[in-house]
């Protein structure tokens, strides 16, 4: 599946609110349901199958922190939980290649790229937020 496919099969009611114009969020959202087939590959060996559970925990981890750090009405709160989201996609990241013996090489290659694509995009957030930050610290002193 790819993500337009699968951007297609999402409500009505996720799409319309305007954390949906995030691709940050659009992209965890999209690697939860992927990693949600892969867990299910990794449960399948006895060796993998406690990776299953930490990679389903991290990737989960990813879009509800960014929605919840959308939802803050502060850059610094903002910045925190950009923040968390780039640890778990981060840690996402590190699942995914722990579990590389056991998905394909094409599958691993695919996840691994998602992952770096976030966490090249939550950098950048993480950077404006606090950056904004920074500027009204900067402009509450001043008055």
């Amino acid at each position: 599946m790819n993500i337009e496919e699968w951007e297609a099969g999402v409500p009505q009611e996720i799409r319309d609110d305007s954390l949906w114009k995030m691709e940050s969020y659009r992209l965890g959202l999209f690697l939860s349901d992927l990693a949600w087939v892969d867990a299910g590959k990794l449960l399948k060996d006895v060796r993998s199958a406690g990776m299953a559970d930490q990679l389903c925990r991290a990737v989960s981890r990813i879009s509800a922190s960014i929605a919840e750090g959308y939802s803050r009405g502060t850059g610094k709160a903002r910045a925190t939980f950009y923040e968390y989201a780039l640890g778990s996609t981060r840690e996402s990241r590190d699942w995914y290649y722990k579990g590389r013996h056991v998905l394909r090489d094409k599958v691993t290659t695919h996840r691994i790229k998602l992952c770096t694509q976030l966490i090249k995009l939550l950098i950048r957030m993480c950077s404006n937020e606090q950056q904004q930050n920074i500027r009204l610290t900067r402009v509450s002193r001043v008055r």
